[in-house]
């Protein structure tokens, strides 16, 4: 079964090499596979080319690909890490479980970026070495209803290679996070805040801040190295 992947603007899917520039293993040198599809509509999301529809010619925007041929690129690459992102990957599980099934038998290891809001089936899941769960808050214009998939977001809390990084817009922003974190019994040691922000200039001046409020409540600061070294582009 192929896998819906984001097309780059050359027309290749953007399967790329860079570091990770977020989250726990921030600055590993890794591969990326960028999904398409996604069922939230995040109102600064920096990948509306996955979801976008009203803006973007899914016909331009997506390629399909069977696994065999993205094992092969993720080989040609030598990376050991594989970053699966989106859009939202899980919407693709079915597809993608035997991708990371082949990937785990050679030896890579997987991290998935996830919004929170769908379960994985255990086959897949069984493959990961660790989740990237971003659930979205009110900051991002989804309806409450949407954005929160109790369920989900219950069983990423019981896994201990699960790491949950909330975005954040300004410091409203953090009752909000707490609450989260009381109602799932989520461990500060796994919660990351990042400043939302597209350019160099607003990620700095929100982290500046963002810093010290994590200083203060235990949370995990993590910041875009990608978008601090080379902007908003995509493949990097």
């Amino acid at each position: 079964m192929a896998l819906k992947v984001s097309r780059l603007p050359t027309g290749e899917p953007e399967v790329f090499v860079s570091i990770q520039g977020e989250g726990v293993t921030a600055g590993m040198p890794s591969v990326f596979i960028r999904l398409s599809l996604c069922n939230l509509r995040c109102s600064w999301c920096d990948t509306k080319y996955t979801w976008d529809w009203e803006r973007f010619d899914p016909k331009d925007q997506i390629i399909s690909i069977e696994a065999e041929e993205l094992l092969r690129r993720v080989d040609a690459t030598g990376m050991k890490n594989v970053v699966i992102t989106g859009g939202e990957p899980l919407l693709q599980q079915r597809a993608l479980e035997p991708l990371a099934r082949e990937l785990e038998a050679r030896g890579r290891r997987i991290e998935v970026e996830t919004n929170g809001t769908i379960l994985p089936d255990p086959d897949v899941a069984a493959c990961i070495a660790q989740w990237n769960v971003s659930p979205k808050l009110g900051n991002s214009g989804n309806p409450k209803g949407e954005r929160g998939v109790p369920a989900a977001v219950v069983w990423f809390a019981r896994q201990d290679h699960a790491y949950f990084k909330f975005v954040v817009t300004s410091p409203e922003d953090l009752s909000e996070v707490a609450g989260l974190v009381d109602n799932y019994g989520l461990s500060r040691e796994r919660v990351l805040l990042m400043p939302e922000g597209t350019d160099p200039a607003t990620i700095l001046e929100r982290g500046r801040w963002l810093v010290e409020e994590c200083i203060a409540h235990g949370y995990r600061f993590t910041t875009r190295h990608h978008i601090l070294l080379w902007g908003d582009v995509r493949g990097k």
